[in-house]
C-alpha cells in the first residue's frame, strides 16, 4: 500500500496518511464516495420532485445515510458540515471547496467553480474542532476558458492535502463552448491523466460512451492513463438498482476504475432503501462481492 503515499506526504505525516487511506477504502485502494455536494451544483432539483423521496428534501437525510451505512467518505461543502457535524461526528467527511449552481448554462459562458474557502479553515476544522475530515475535494473544468485559475488552485489543494495527511478528490469533468461530447472516452482519458499531473489520489469522471452506449471497455484508456491515481466514476441520474449494479461491477472489473461516486442514486431514496442501496455499492466497491450478493443486500428486510 506505500505505492499510494504521494511524496509531498512529510515523512511524519506518512503514517496518517496511510491509515487514513486505508480506512477510507477498507484496505483495497478503491474508494466508495458519497457524493452530497449536489445542493449548490443543481440546486434543489436533486431533492424534490417526482420519484424522488420526500425524506430528500432536508439536507439532514444525507447524513443519516452517511451515519447508518458503509461508506468511504461523505462528501459535501464545508458549510453543511459545520451545521450537522456535531450530530454526526462519526462520519468520515470530505470537504467539497469549490462548487457552482446550474443557473447559468454551459452554453452561455463556460463555467469557472472558484474555490470557496482556504485549506487552513479545513485544516482548522480538522485540528482544532476534531471534525473527522479525511480529504478534500475541488471540480476542475477542463476546457473552459478558465482552466488555468482552475488547475492552479486544484495542484495547491492537492498539495496542502497531502502536507496534512489528507486524500485528494479531483472532479475532472471537460466543459465549455470547445468541448462537444463531455463523455468522449478520449476527452475522460486526458482528463483522468491531467488529475495524476496534479497529484490526486483520485479522479471522478463521467462515464464513457460510445453511440450513447457505455460498455467497460471503454474506461480502460482512462484507468491507465491516470497511472496509480485511482479513477472514480460518477453515479448520474437514478436508474434501475439492479442496472446500476451491473455496471458498477463492469467499470470496476473490465474497465479498471478504483470506486465510484454516487449521490442522487443513493439518497432520492427513502432513507432505509437509501442505506441499503449505499450498503450494496459497498459490498462491490470495497468488499469485492458479486452482484448477486449486493442484489441480495437490497433485498434483505429491515
Amino acid at each position: 500500500m506505500k505505492k499510494y503515499i504521494p511524496a509531498d506526504v512529510p515523512i511524519g505525516k506518512k503514517e496518517e496518511f496511510l491509515k487514513n487511506f486505508l480506512e477510507i477504502t477498507n484496505n483495497t485502494g478503491r474508494l466508495m464516495l458519497f457524493a452530497g455536494d449536489q445542493k449548490i451544483e443543481h440546486l434543489n432539483n436533486d431533492f424534490y420532485g417526482e420519484g424522488i423521496s420526500q425524506d430528500d428534501n432536508n439536507p439532514e437525510h444525507l447524513f443519516k445515510i452517511a451515519a447508518n451505512a458503509k461508506i468511504g467518505v461523505f462528501a459535501t461543502q464545508f458549510g453543511l458540515i459545520t451545521r450537522y457535524a456535531n450530530l454526526y461526528p462519526d462520519v468520515p467527511y470530505l470537504v467539497k471547496l469549490n462548487s457552482k449552481t446550474n443557473i447559468i448554462p454551459y452554453s452561455a459562458k463556460d463555467p469557472y467553480s472558484k474555490q470557496m474557502i482556504d485549506m487552513k479553515n479545513v485544516i482548522e476544522l480538522k485540528n482544532d474542532m476534531g471534525v473527522n475530515i479525511k480529504g478534500v475535494g475541488y471540480t476542475v473544468y477542463l476546457g473552459s476558458e478558465y482552466e488555468r485559475e482552475m488547475l492552479s488552485e486544484a495542484s495547491k489543494i492537492v498539495h496542502e492535502a497531502h502536507k496534512n495527511a489528507m486524500i485528494a478528490v479531483l472532479w475532472m469533468y471537460p466543459k465549455g463552448k470547445f468541448v462537444k461530447d463531455e463523455h468522449d472516452p478520449h476527452i475522460i482519458a486526458g482528463a483522468a491523466g491531467v488529475a495524476a499531473c496534479l497529484g490526486a489520489d483520485f479522479a471522478k469522471v463521467k462515464v464513457p460512451y460510445k453511440n450513447g452506449k457505455f460498455k467497460p471497455e471503454l474506461l480502460k484508456e482512462a484507468t491507465s492513463a491516470a497511472g496509480n491515481t485511482g479513477v472514480l466514476c460518477e453515479g448520474g441520474k437514478k436508474i434501475d438498482e439492479t442496472e446500476f449494479l451491473k455496471e458498477l461491477y463492469a467499470q470496476i472489473h473490465i474497465g479498471g476504475s478504483r470506486g465510484n461516486g454516487t449521490g442522487r442514486n443513493i439518497h432520492q431514496r427513502p432513507i432505509d432503501e437509501a442505506i441499503k442501496m449505499a450498503n450494496a455499492i459497498y459490498a462491490i466497491t470495497c468488499e469485492n462481492k458479486s452482484v448477486e450478493d449486493a442484489i441480495k443486500i437490497l433485498r434483505r428486510r429491515k
